[in-house]
């Protein structure tokens, strides 16, 4: 078999990333050779490679999925936006600059020709590529120079199906409209759809999936249903509400809550998920004072924004909030950029440029943002047992001479700092950490049967990979990817009212 895929939606956060990381596991677990592949992603949630690039976190799961290592070239193009106006492009896993949504348009050619070349390599050494779209082929204001949707499947000749999330409402319209506005040339590769997150009664849903296929000439591939407990690696805090919210306090003595800060520019949100997977653990994000007054832990975790996110801790009084809560001698976490705010003060003329500003003084070192960014994985061990991690950051942490040590960073008394994205995947750190963090918050938890977060992972991905295979039709994707799209495919005509 040899062939690519490209998977669109009909919106952001319909399930492209979760889609293609099944269709990568039901392929591996065949046999098959497979690489996933997207051309521009727009997210702050990023891993590294094995050669110290940058891409994005959904294609290190999609690569997880698949079997394989990590490489640039499955995410060519990473977009890290620093503010609501403007972006960091990372190029091939190396940041190249800064860009406003104007002023990007003028790389895409540049950007175009490193994505088909890093398309063509992984066609040339896997069997099967799937590739994910980038928000909305349907976003037609942006079709004369895309290059993650149409664009590429254009250039590529990639068949493309079209996944909509049935849980918002529409989706049968949205699907339809979806096909409807694209020219026909884009519309000639629309092979068909697949519904995402359905619950409900299949034959309530029936006819209008019969309606669809007429209407469009299109196959659909099928119904996913809905499953709340597969959290996967997301893109960006859109997905943080799927996750839930802190609510009450833990219920008992035997339960740990474990509030994580959410922070308007949040990078690598997933750091907090190990925590997740361990039993009578409650982890919840929180954006209010409020939330953390019976936490036994808080956590700042990563910042595309710094000194901004300092900011606006102080004006939402979490500031505050966190402080008090070291103050009483309760554990606190930070994570690079929440290692950062931890610090005495922070000197940035490269992210912000705001000059040197005060941390919150928790923590006994300094911050100096330098030009260059630092990418690399990193490992060592701690407390007896082996850690791993990976570092993302222009902010150089210093600590006072004497500062007590903590892996990739320092403490002082319940507070903690690091610079490694990652570290609480370590199985034996993490249980010894959270044993410690019981002790300091006065809770008898105990640690249940030992959690290996990897297996967790992995258990998540054959689950989603079982899903396609028992809910899509998979002989009819299999002549997709050997065959191409079918060449009799209707066009849909919209007649403009003169």
């Amino acid at each position: 078999m040899s062939g690519g895929l490209l998977v669109a939606g009909t919106s952001s956060d319909a399930g492209k990333s979760v889609l293609v990381a099944g269709l990568c596991r039901w392929l591996h677990r065949r046999g098959i050779s497979v690489a996933p592949f997207k051309a521009q992603n727009m997210s702050n949630n990023s891993a590294v490679t094995a050669d110290g690039g940058e891409i994005g976190r959904a294609q290190a799961m999609q690569a997880a999925a698949a079997g394989i290592d990590l490489e640039t070239a499955l995410n060519p193009v990473l977009l890290k936006p620093n503010s609501d106006r403007s972006s960091q492009v990372v190029l091939r896993g190396k940041a190249i600059g800064n860009v406003t949504a104007m002023t990007y348009r003028e790389l895409k050619p540049q950007l175009f020709d490193a994505v088909q070349e890093a398309l063509a390599e992984l066609r040339a050494r896997f069997d099967v590529v799937i590739c994910e779209g980038a928000g909305s082929p349907a976003e037609i204001n942006l079709r004369a120079d895309d290059i993650a949707n149409m664009g590429l499947a254009r250039a590529a000749g990639l068949p493309t199906i079209v996944v909509g999330d049935i849980d918002r409402g529409g989706v049968l319209a949205a699907m339809f409209g979806t096909l409807a506005v694209l020219e026909p040339a884009d519309q000639a590769l629309i092979a068909g759809f697949v519904v995402n997150k359905f619950r409900g009664d299949p034959a309530l849903l029936a006819p209008g999936l019969t309606g669809l296929q007429q209407m469009t000439g299109r196959q659909v591939y099928g119904v996913l249903p809905w499953r709340s407990d597969l959290w996967m690696d997301v893109e960006d805090s859109l997905a943080l509400d799927a996750r839930g919210r802190p609510g009450p306090a833990a219920g008992g003595p035997d339960e740990l809550r474990v509030a994580v800060v959410r922070l308007p520019r949040i990078s690598n949100l997933t750091d907090a998920d190990p925590l997740a997977a361990e039993p009578g653990v409650c982890v919840g994000w929180v954006d209010d004072p409020a939330d953390l007054v019976d936490a036994d832990l808080v956590i700042l975790p990563g910042s595309k924004a710094t000194v901004a996110d300092l900011t606006w801790l102080h004006e939402r009084g979490l500031a505050a909030a966190v402080s008090a809560h070291a103050a009483a001698g309760r554990p606190v976490l930070g994570i690079c950029g929440g290692y950062q705010m931890l610090a005495r003060s922070i000197i940035d003329d490269v992210e912000s440029r705001a000059g040197e500003v005060a941390g919150l003084g928790l923590l006994p070192c300094t911050v100096r943002f330098g030009p260059d960014k630092v990418v690399r994985r990193v490992a060592g061990r701690a407390d007896g047992h082996p850690v791993a991690g990976y570092e993302i950051h222009h902010g150089v942490v210093t600590a006072n001479p004497g500062s007590a040590d903590f892996p990739g960073g320092t403490r002082a008394g319940p507070v903690c700092g690091t610079t490694w994205h990652g570290l609480l995947e370590s199985d034996g750190f993490r249980r010894a950490f959270l044993s410690e963090v019981a002790a300091l918050a006065g809770r008898s938890y105990r640690l249940g049967a030992p959690v290996a977060f990897a297996a967790v992972r992995e258990a998540r991905l054959d689950a989603l990979a079982d899903l396609v295979t028992e809910h899509l039709d998979t002989a009819a994707l299999d002549a997709l990817l050997a065959r191409g799209v079918p060449g009799d495919l209707p066009t849909l005509v919209v007649r403009l009212q003169e």
